[in-house]
């Protein structure tokens, strides 16, 4: 069995993979291409991400557990859209945004992680309560949604 911090290491490597590929996911979506093998690998990290985080161990239902089901969700019917309804009609409009959705909870947790675990911003946010966080989360939620609103358009 894998120890904690390895565990965690992994969890983290797997979920910058997912962040990573995602950007560049969008990036396609918005220069009106599809990366069929990119998409795969965006949407198998992402899920890899949400599922290894019930692992973890439990300490009460969280913010966490709530943001990982929400992932899930939106990452099926991502997956149905994609693979069973092959885009077809509304559905790729359905893929846009329930794939972007998973990636932007991804990012969501990366900011929260970087308040908790980076000094400098730790110090502007100890809770995750003050307006530094806030206002970074705010701004996080209002970019993804202008580049899905982009996406959503461009992709065709």
């Amino acid at each position: 069995m894998m120890n904690l911090n390895t565990f965690t290491l992994v969890h983290i490597l797997i979920s910058l993979a997912g962040i990573v590929s995602g950007l560049v996911v969008l990036g396609g979506w918005l220069a009106g291409k599809h990366y069929k093998r990119r998409s795969l690998f965006f949407l198998a990290t992402t899920a890899i991400t949400s599922v290894t985080g019930f692992f973890f161990p439990f300490a009460g239902f969280t913010p966490a557990y709530a943001v990982g089901i929400l992932s899930l969700i939106a990452l099926a019917l991502s997956m149905y859209a994609l693979y069973a309804r092959k885009l077809a009609g509304s559905w790729r409009m359905t893929y846009v945004i329930t794939a972007l959705t998973a990636l932007y909870f991804n990012f969501f947790v990366l900011v929260a992680q970087l308040f908790q675990k980076t000094p400098a911003l730790k110090e502007l946010a100890p809770t995750q309560a003050e307006p530094p966080f806030a206002i970074s989360q705010g701004l996080v939620f209002i970019g993804f949604v202008v580049m899905g609103v982009a996406a959503v358009r461009r992709f065709r």
